[in-house]
């Protein structure tokens, strides 16, 4: 069966039994409170475990804030281990999951954990490997170099790759496109469905919890921070709103690398009480319903799952229109798009949205009429299917 070929739902084993659920292991660098990270929770939690039963491991040991989250669907989490990147005692840890396990499929997210996973996967003797997939969250431009070419390079064996978005698929090689397709995933709506309903309610203790007036138009940005998320460019385009007389105040829920950096940035700008760094917030839903507009300014992405979640809350966005944003959003239409690295241009969207209440609702509307299409179940039958067709059994 090809890679784009569907699988036929409901086959049966001998004398018209049905096969035994799937044995699946999701492989992710990290269980860290970041956007594939949460699909893969939602995903094995979503699994219908008659057909396919999920195992998590991940390979940087102190990254483990989801693991409460997978627990809680009592789905088995094994730490690889590993410290950093460059201890590879990881490796060893999963070739000794991947034997005692006899899974049925492998699932890689994130470059990293594939590059070096897949080299184990093929160290097994041919009648003991699982299958593999991959799926390609972000941009392939933007991952290392090394990487890339050990991505290459394991990638021979043409194991199915699964981008997040068009835009994701039209970055990869073309030696990993022959063997690649879309698919648009998707998360858990049911909890977003309960606090859309609740928002009026988020929106006054969210403003209660953070000191905001409540004639001051709340910007949320939830994204960790690194150089990928602009998290600098807002900082300027909110300097520029102040400057302006614009009532607005901006929240950031992430954390990582440059909190520091952008701390003394926000200083400089004399932003201290107008930009709140939350840290990581287990609670970002409950604070983006609490919000009046999300923020992305990002330099580049896959498809963003705070996106989704903005969607199913019908939240308006302003965004900056990369990777597979614009696939989703449309200029004027669901959202307020500009392009990225522009801080004028995002001050001016921000300006626009935060001054006109008809303009937030209709824009908010718009996007959650699209909720349905971020559904997890989607991804569910679309990934049972590659599962299928990778299993050696």
């Amino acid at each position: 069966m090809g890679v784009g070929e569907v699988a036929e739902a409901g086959a049966t084993g001998r004398a018209g039994a049905p096969p035994p659920p799937l044995r699946v292991l999701q492989v992710i660098k990290s269980l860290g409170r970041g956007g594939a990270e949460r699909l893969v929770v939602d995903l094995v939690a979503a699994a219908d475990t008659e057909r396919v039963t999920h195992e998590v491991a991940f390979v940087l040991a102190s990254e483990d804030a989801l693991v409460p989250d997978l627990e809680a669907h009592g789905v088995a989490v094994r730490s690889l281990g590993a410290t950093g990147n460059r201890d590879l005692r990881w490796t060893v840890a999963l070739r000794r999951l991947l034997v005692a396990g006899r899974y049925d499929a492998v699932h890689f997210h994130l470059p990293y954990a594939a590059a070096v996973g897949n080299l184990v996967v093929s160290s097994l003797p041919s009648g003991r490997r699982p299958g593999v997939v991959y799926t390609e969250h972000c941009q392939w431009d933007e991952h290392h170099r090394s990487v890339r070419l050990l991505l290459r390079l394991s990638s021979r064996s043409g194991w199915p790759v699964v981008a997040v978005s068009r835009a994701a698929y039209d970055a990869l090689p073309p030696a990993l496109r022959t063997h690649a397709q879309v698919v648009v995933h998707g998360i858990d709506q049911a909890p977003l469905a309960a606090a859309a309903a609740a928002r009026e309610e988020a929106r006054n203790e969210i403003r209660r919890e953070l000191d905001v007036d409540p004639a001051t138009v709340l910007v949320a940005i939830v994204a960790n921070l690194r150089a990928q998320k602009g998290h600098e460019v807002l900082l300027e385009a909110t300097r520029l709103l102040a400057e302006r007389g614009v009532p607005v105040r901006v929240v950031a829920a992430g954390d990582g690398p440059l909190r520091d950096e952008l701390l003394a940035r926000r200083h400089a700008l004399g932003l201290d009480d107008r930009v709140a760094f939350l840290g990581a917030r287990p609670d970002a839903v409950r604070l983006m319903a609490g919000a009046d507009i999300l923020a992305l300014s990002s330099h580049y992405e896959g498809l963003p799952v705070v996106l989704m979640e903005a969607s199913g809350l019908g939240l308006p966005v302003v965004a900056t229109a990369v990777g597979g944003i614009p696939e989703v959003l449309t200029d004027g239409a669901d959202a307020l798009l500009v392009p990225p690295g522009d801080a004028s241009a995002l001050a001016d969207a921000l300006e626009r949205m935060a001054l006109d209440d008809v303009l937030r609702a209709r824009l908010g509307a718009a996007f959650a009429a699209q909720a349905g299409r971020f559904d997890i179940a989607h991804t569910e039958d679309a990934m049972e299917t590659l599962y299928r067709q990778v299993a050696p059994r």
